[in-house]
């Protein structure tokens, strides 16, 4: 991973829309080199997929939630069974297997908090999995980025 590759990235981390032309004037390159670095990068795998961030209120989605869960017990079955449910449920935004007191912590955005509370009980504890789900409600947001830090 050279410098340039790392200042394109930054550059599609704030803005994935850029053309190739407009990418390569912030870079100091011509169109084509960074257009066949770019396509390089997305080959590789560094630039998985490019995508549209919505705002969640404006399309409805008011509760943003923090689910911390703990399974019955971690045989495979259990945790097949407690990822499919996540797979699922498109209200789970993110899924993350952790140390510590739980085992997983969940980022789900819902309409309201009864939408979450039929998640909650229709999905999350109706998953035999599921043991325990301790949730905390997103008050407000003084940081959210999707861009990595570059080094």
């Amino acid at each position: 991973m050279d410098k340039i590759n790392r200042k394109i990235l930054s550059e599609l981390q704030r803005n994935g829309d850029l053309s190739s032309q407009a990418l390569a004037e912030r870079i100091g390159l011509s169109p084509t080199p960074v257009w066949r670095r770019v396509r390089k990068l997305q080959e590789s795998g560094v630039i998985k997929r490019t995508v549209a961030l919505l705002d969640a209120e404006k399309v409805g989605l008011e509760v943003v939630a923090i689910a911390n869960v703990s399974l019955e017990d971690h045989h495979p079955d259990s945790v097949r069974d407690f990822d499919q449910m996540v797979k699922d449920a498109p209200e789970v935004m993110e899924c993350y297997a952790t140390s510590g007191q739980y085992d997983y912590t969940l980022k789900v955005a819902c309409a309201s908090i009864r939408a979450y509370d039929k998640l909650l009980s229709e999905q999350l504890m109706r998953c035999k999995a599921v043991h325990t789900v301790n949730t905390s409600f997103v008050l407000r947001t003084s940081k959210s980025t999707t861009a990595l830090p570059l080094p």
